[in-house]
């Protein structure tokens, strides 16, 4: 005998006259009047519908503890956590901070221990998205990635950033001042198919004309300080710097003091992320700001939505940028 058609959430919408988002906000108690879930949950029942068990445990089932993973050194991705950590709180889900300091065997390390800590989900940004350990993650915790796809994980939901616009409008505004030697500090880490900005700096540079030397060094002040200076005493010094961290480009500050460049006079420094430090230190630095309210809304609804749900669109979403011109940037020598 042919067994019957598996129900779906479009069926239950279908029978309830209610939108897909709308009727699967209903049946996890988040929206709606009371009458509305009430009457969504007994059309499932009717219909034989059953939620993805990853989302049931979100929503209140073995344990509903989260955790979010990430480099806490990183000014950015502090504030991000901080954030994600207060959205899931507001979904009733229990968020706690495992700090892996830019460290992929503590991010092994962390990945293992989520089965005996009774975890059904992760919102992480990882330190190597190419790492083979993603995979070893049990099949019922939900990852979600945000910044690069997990190689190793592929159908994990994942936020991701648009490095083409962010680091081409980065190097054509430095290349539009006048300069031709940029040098690009980007985290000390491999890339990825996720992970192009460093990629991208390299080819877009040599399309408008720049001498792009690309430079690891770890998310935080000091290291990125030490590994800048190496930099500016080098004998290819850059005239301009595009930082792929706000952290990164305030070590850069550091090492222009150090060595005796004047910014932006003597040198040019760019960010990328637009910390709440940014507009605060002198001269005041440009950089590229994100939504970060939209990317934690992204992340969250990937993390709590059912399997069944979650199509192209919210399993792979891209935000993009905006320029945020201040006062850290000038022509060579201006």
């Amino acid at each position: 005998m042919k067994e019957p058609r598996r129900r779906t959430l479009q069926d239950v919408a279908d029978a309830a006259g209610l939108s897909k988002s709308a009727t699967s906000y209903a049946l996890r108690g988040l929206r709606g009047s009371t009458e509305t879930q009430a009457r969504v949950l007994r059309v499932a029942a009717e219909l034989g519908y059953t939620v993805d068990p990853v989302a049931r445990a979100l929503a209140g089932g073995r344990s509903s503890n989260v955790v979010i993973v990430g480099t806490l050194r990183d000014l950015w991705q502090q504030d991000l956590a901080v954030m994600l950590s207060r959205a899931l709180g507001r979904l009733a889900l229990n968020a706690s901070i495992a700090d892996v300091d830019a460290s992929p065997t503590r991010e092994e390390a962390v990945l293992a221990a989520l089965n005996s800590r009774q975890v059904d989900g992760v919102v992480v940004l990882p330190v190597d998205p190419s790492a083979e350990y993603w995979a070893d993650v049990p099949d019922e915790i939900r990852v979600v990635s945000i910044g690069d796809a997990l190689a190793h994980r592929p159908d994990s939901p994942v936020v991701l950033f648009d490095n083409a616009s962010g680091v081409g409008t980065g190097l054509r505004h430095l290349a539009g001042l006048g300069h031709r030697t940029v040098g690009v500090l980007a985290p000390a880490l491999p890339a990825t198919p996720g992970r192009p900005a460093e990629m991208l700096a390299t080819s877009l540079g040599s399309e408008l004309g720049l001498d792009v030397t690309v430079t690891a060094t770890p998310a935080a002040v000091g290291e990125a300080a030490d590994a800048t200076e190496r930099l500016l005493r080098s004998t290819s010094r850059p005239t301009a710097l595009l930082c792929l961290s706000d952290s990164i480009a305030f070590g850069a500050y550091a090492a222009a003091r150090r060595v005796g460049l004047e910014v932006p006079r003597e040198l040019s420094v760019l960010g990328y992320d637009d910390s709440a430090m940014a507009p605060l230190v002198e001269p005041q630095l440009s950089t590229f700001a994100w939504d970060e309210a939209a990317i934690v809304d992204a992340a969250v609804d990937a993390l709590h939505t059912p399997g069944d749900e979650l199509d192209g669109g919210a399993r792979r979403q891209t935000f993009r940028p905006v320029f945020m011109p201040r006062g850290s940037t000038a022509a060579p020598g201006g």
